[in-house]
């Protein structure tokens, strides 16, 4: 493995490990998730804001107005994303949301077809199969193992709702190919920041943990999680790239289970792998079918 490979894998790998943690420091925040999203996009778009002037990304010919229309609609997704995601935390656990949550892919090739006109191939249904037979067994574990509760299957529709918005924000951003990504984050947190403003409760935290969960959401998870990650992706060939995002469902999982004690059901753990699995089967474009042995 060359420099360059090395550098973009342990980039993609941080990055991933940062996302992994981003529901612990949610619910320690303890605030309402509004005001979590609201001052993520604060924090997060004036780092952005900085690193954009100083990479000298804010000038007139990147910020045309269809650069400024789409940035603005993905920037509604993605901020509508990060909301159901952080509500499903506290409903169905940080794992089973974020393990549900890695549907989007599949949400995503739907879209595409139906929109982009994008042919959707039998091994891609095949994986989808998978995948909807692993969130028919997360969702069939609803009432055993530590992570269910009384709102256990609203917090697997809110992760659901979040992978959807996800998958819209993604094909949004397919439109702006050639716009710096540092750019695409600035715009959707500052659209984040005003659309927000006027649903935040603006009640600072007494507590020196919740101030602390805030900066580091909006420092470590946004501002330097976006830069990692995205020059991770100028590094890396696409499969690699695909393969490393893996870490962050497994990550959250085992966050989840250290921090809060959450352990998961046989029966959880098969949805899990399963919908994990098809996720990766079908970013890698795994075939199905056995290759064949070629004789002599």
């Amino acid at each position: 493995m060359n420099n360059t490979l090395r550098r973009g894998s342990l980039e993609m790998l941080a990055a991933m490990l940062i996302s992994g943690t981003i529901g612990w420091f949610v619910l320690v925040s303890g605030q309402a998730v509004v005001d979590v999203v609201f001052w993520r996009c604060v924090v997060g778009g004036a780092m952005l804001l900085l690193v954009c002037a100083a990479l000298g990304l804010l000038r007139r010919e990147l910020l045309n107005r269809r650069v400024l229309v789409l940035g603005v609609l993905s920037g509604v997704a993605i901020v509508g994303n990060w909301l159901l995601l952080f509500a499903a935390y506290s409903q169905a656990s940080i794992a089973i949301s974020t393990a549900v949550y890695n549907v989007q892919p599949f949400m995503l090739v739907g879209l595409a077809a139906l929109f982009l006109g994008e042919r959707i191939t039998l091994v891609k249904l095949a994986w989808l199969g998978l995948a909807f037979l692993g969130m028919l067994a997360i969702v069939s574990a609803h009432g055993s193992g530590a992570v269910a509760g009384q709102n256990y299957l609203l917090g697997i529709a809110l992760a659901l709702g979040a992978a959807l918005l996800y998958a819209l924000a993604a094909l949004i951003v397919k439109r702006l190919t050639g716009t710096p990504p540092h750019l695409i984050a600035l715009l959707q947190l500052l659209t984040g920041t005003l659309m927000l403003a006027p649903l935040a409760s603006y009640q600072l935290p007494e507590q020196a943990q919740a101030w602390a969960s805030l900066l580091t959401l909006g420092i470590v998870h946004t501002g330097v999680m976006y830069m990692l990650l995205y020059s991770a992706i100028q590094k890396l060939p696409t499969a690699l790239t695909g393969a490393l995002s893996f870490v962050y469902p497994i990550a959250a999982i085992f966050v989840d289970w250290l921090a809060f004690g959450h352990r998961l059901s046989p029966l959880q753990w098969l949805g899990v792998a399963a919908i994990l699995l098809a996720a990766a089967g079908m970013q890698q474009g795994w075939s199905l079918r056995r290759r064949r042995v070629a004789t002599a």
